[in-house]
C-alpha cells in the first residue's frame, strides 16, 4: 500500500485528497521504466494548477499529480538504473498524461531521470525542483549568449517565487549586481539575504511601456510575461539577453522589434519540460556547483504530503515564498 494525492473529475465534479492504494495500482512496470520510493516531492506553478483544478494540466483522469520527485529505485526495467540508486525527476508530462510524484511510490521513464549529485539530499533535491532547474537554465542561457556580471546589472522579476529566488541566489553568488522585482515588499529582507544589491516594486515594470526606454539590464530573468517582459526587454542595454521562462502575468508579449533589432538584444525562450538529458545533467552539475545550500534552506517550507492541497491554493494565491517541499512519507 501506498499514499499518493488522487485527483478526480467526473460528473460529479472535481475531487482532490490523499488516498492509499493498493501497490497494483500504480502502473505496470514496461520495459525502460523505473519504479522509485518518492522520499520528497515540491510544488510547482503547474502543480498548484492541477491541485486547484484552475488550469487544463491534467489530461488523463484519476490522475495522481507531481511533476518532480527524489528518491531512491526500488526496481528497474532500464539499463542505466539499478535498486537502490538515488534520483531526480523533472518534468516530462508526469503529473498530466503519466501518474506523477506526489505519493510514495512512482514508476517513471528511466531515460526521464537524472542522478542525484552528492551534493543534495533528496529534500534539498526538491526544493530546487523544477523551479530551481529552470532558474539555471536561465543562467545557462544568459552565460551562452555572452553577457557577463561586468557587463552591468540583472533583473530577475518574480523574485520570491521559487525560480526567482533561485535564480537570484545563483546570479548573485556568480558576482552579479542583481536587482528583484516584487510585488511584496515585506520581503525586501529575505531578497537581500539571497544576494539582492536593490529591490524594486514589480509596478514600475507591470503596466504598458514604451518600445524602447532607457537602457539598465545587461541580463533579465523573466518569470511574468506579459507587460513585465515586455518592459524589461525594452529596458535591456545594447547586446543584453533576456531568458523568459514564466507567465505569470500573461501569455502575451505587448512589445516591438525595436530592442531586437536597434539594440540587438537576444530573447532567449527556456523549456524545461522536454529538455535532453544532457542539458538537464549538465544543469544539476551547476547547480550542485553554484547554488549555496545554506540560503536553499532559507527559502524551504516543508510540509507533509497532507497539506500539499492547501498550500497548492496558496501558491496560486501569491501567498508563498521561496520553495515548498512536500514530505511524501507518512
Amino acid at each position: 500500500m501506498f499514499n499518493a494525492l488522487w485527483l478526480q473529475k467526473d460528473d460529479a465534479g472535481f475531487r482532490a485528497g490523499v488516498e492509499t492504494l493498493a501497490d497494483d495500482r500504480l502502473p505496470a512496470l514496461a520495459d525502460g521504466d523505473v519504479l522509485i520510493t518518492v522520499e520528497y516531492s515540491t510544488l510547482n506553478y503547474k502543480d498548484g494548477l492541477a491541485l486547484t483544478n484552475k488550469g487544463p494540466v491534467v489530461r488523463t483522469w484519476p490522475m495522481v499529480p507531481g511533476i518532480d520527485g527524489a528518491g531512491t529505485v526500488l526496481e528497474s526495467r532500464h539499463a542505466n538504473w539499478k535498486r537502490g540508486d538515488r534520483v531526480i525527476h523533472n518534468g516530462w508530462g508526469v503529473g498530466e498524461a503519466r501518474w506523477g510524484c506526489l505519493a510514495e511510490r512512482a514508476v517513471l521513464a528511466g531515460n526521464g531521470l537524472v542522478r542525484l549529485p552528492p551534493a543534495f539530499t533528496a529534500r534539498q533535491a526538491m526544493a530546487i525542483g523544477t523551479a530551481g532547474y529552470t532558474a539555471m537554465l536561465c543562467v545557462l542561457a544568459i552565460e551562452r549568449h555572452g553577457a557577463a556580471p561586468k557587463d552591468g546589472e540583472v533583473l530577475v522579476t518574480g523574485a520570491t517565487g521559487g525560480v526567482g529566488s533561485i535564480a537570484l541566489a545563483v546570479l548573485s553568488r556568480l558576482g552579479w549586481r542583481v536587482v528583484a522585482s516584487t510585488g511584496k515588499a515585506q520581503e525586501a529582507a529575505y531578497l537581500t539575504s539571497l544576494g539582492a544589491a536593490e529591490v524594486i516594486d514589480r509596478a514600475a515594470l507591470a503596466a504598458a511601456g514604451k518600445p524602447l526606454q532607457k537602457e539598465r539590464w545587461a541580463a533579465v530573468v523573466d518569470t511574468l510575461g506579459s507587460h513585465t517582459l515586455a518592459n524589461a526587454c525594452a529596458q535591456t542595454r545594447y547586446g543584453g539577453v533576456v531568458a523568459a521562462c514564466g507567465l505569470a502575468q500573461g501569455m502575451d508579449l505587448p512589445s516591438s522589434v525595436a530592442p531586437f533589432i536597434l539594440r540587438g538584444v537576444t530573447l532567449a525562450g527556456i523549456d524545461s519540460v522536454m529538455a535532453p538529458l544532457d542539458k538537464r545533467e549538465a544543469t544539476w552539475q551547476r547547480l550542485a556547483r553554484d547554488l549555496d545550500t545554506q540560503l536553499l534552506e532559507s527559502m524551504i517550507d516543508e510540509v507533509p504530503l497532507s497539506q500539499a492541497i492547501a498550500r497548492a491554493a496558496d501558491l496560486m494565491d501569491g501567498k508563498v515564498r521561496g520553495r515548498i517541499v512536500v514530505r511524501t512519507a507518512a
